[in-house]
């Protein structure tokens, strides 16, 4: 009987989330960085860094719609 070893722990911090999902946003990762980040973060941080970012993106461009309304 052949044992299936298992996948090694993701080690990753929520920032290097942020950071891949920020850069994702503007279509720019070198293919190194893409290779390391698919081998190494937490699908579960991505998911959370991705929602915050979306967030944050509809936060800003609410601000600049009132702030170009009011002007």
């Amino acid at each position: 009987m052949t044992q299936v070893p298992s996948p090694p722990p993701r080690k990753s911090s929520f920032g290097a989330s942020m950071k891949a999902v920020f850069w994702s946003f503007f279509g720019v990762r070198k293919r190194r960085d893409y290779e390391s980040d698919a081998a190494n973060l937490n699908p579960v941080h991505v998911i959370l860094a991705a929602l915050v970012g979306v967030a944050i993106f509809i936060g800003v461009l609410i601000m600049v719609v009132k702030f170009a309304v009011s002007q």
